[in-house]
């Protein structure tokens, strides 16, 4: 196995689009992962990277990549050491981002027989969920779709009303980050860009667009994005299947940091489900 790390393209917003990519230089025209990690994420945590080794074990090229403006840099891809990139986040610019990606990607692989660009699966965990959605639903690339813990609305987690009158007055909303106790920035233009946005960034519409084999995983046990939207994305994206897992979390058992050597039990088998759903 191959490992290529934190290396970096342009992005199209002037910043660098940081990934890695995992993959067997024995295989040949091998299908390939595509993972998005979701809200206050980033490619490397928890047992992400345990889990593209996993997917190159089993026959499958893995890229993993920080969207440009998720708070990392090159230097420190992990956490959240640019507040001020994160303040500047939205969900447009995290579409352009992976849009970016696919574009180099279809490039700089078109003449590297070990790859396959004909098979590109995306891959979305929670709010990357609702990105993959968007994006499968645009780009006849995509050959198919899985969404992990995935949001089926974006529109529903803005804050209220008040709260919004608030943010547009001051210009910033604050999350607070429960594991790095950091207070998360956004800047008033979040909310803008979806308003303007709204007809593409509606999940939903995407969802009933879709044309693709589309994977839906959620645990039962998630009390960050409900089991509702779930179910609401199997009922909109006609050739979904749906797969629940119980006793799983948001997660499906994984922390930041991942110390074990293996990924956790429930992950194995969302792993196995991934497998079984892309191969046949």
């Amino acid at each position: 196995m191959k490992c290529i790390i934190n290396h970096t393209i342009p992005g199209p917003n002037k910043r660098l689009i940081v990934y890695d990519l995992f993959y067997d230089p024995i295989l040949q025209n091998t299908p390939i992962i595509i993972f998005c990690h979701g809200y206050k994420g980033f490619k490397d945590w928890g047992a992400w990277s345990l889990l593209g080794k996993a997917f190159v074990s089993k026959g499958f090229a893995f890229f993993k990549f920080n969207f440009s403006h998720n708070g990392g840099t090159l230097k420190q891809p992990i956490d959240f050491p640019d507040l001020e990139a994160f303040a500047q986040n939205n969900y447009t610019k995290e579409l352009q981002d992976l849009d970016c990606f696919l574009q180099w990607l279809s490039t700089s692989f078109k003449n590297k027989p070990f790859l396959d660009l004909k098979k590109i699966i995306l891959i979305g965990h929670s709010r990357g969920g609702g990105i993959v959605t968007i994006k499968a639903s645009e780009d006849p690339r995509i050959y198919k779709l899985i969404t992990l813990a995935g949001v089926s609305d974006f529109k529903s987690r803005f804050p209220t009303k008040q709260a919004l009158r608030d943010w547009s007055r001051s210009g910033r909303y604050f999350v607070k980050n429960g594991r790095t106790q950091q207070q998360m920035p956004h800047a008033y233009q979040f909310y803008l860009d979806f308003l303007k946005n709204e007809e593409r960034l509606t999940i939903s519409s995407a969802a009933k667009r879709l044309k693709i084999p589309h994977l839906i995983v959620h645990g039962a046990e998630d009390t960050s994005v409900p089991i509702s939207e779930a179910k609401a994305l199997h009922r909109w994206s006609s050739k979904s299947s749906l797969c629940i897992f119980g006793e799983s979390n948001h997660v499906f058992g994984a922390e930041h940091p991942w110390k074990k050597s293996e990924m956790p039990a429930n992950l194995k088998r969302v792993l196995t489900k991934m497998i079984d759903f892309i191969n046949n």
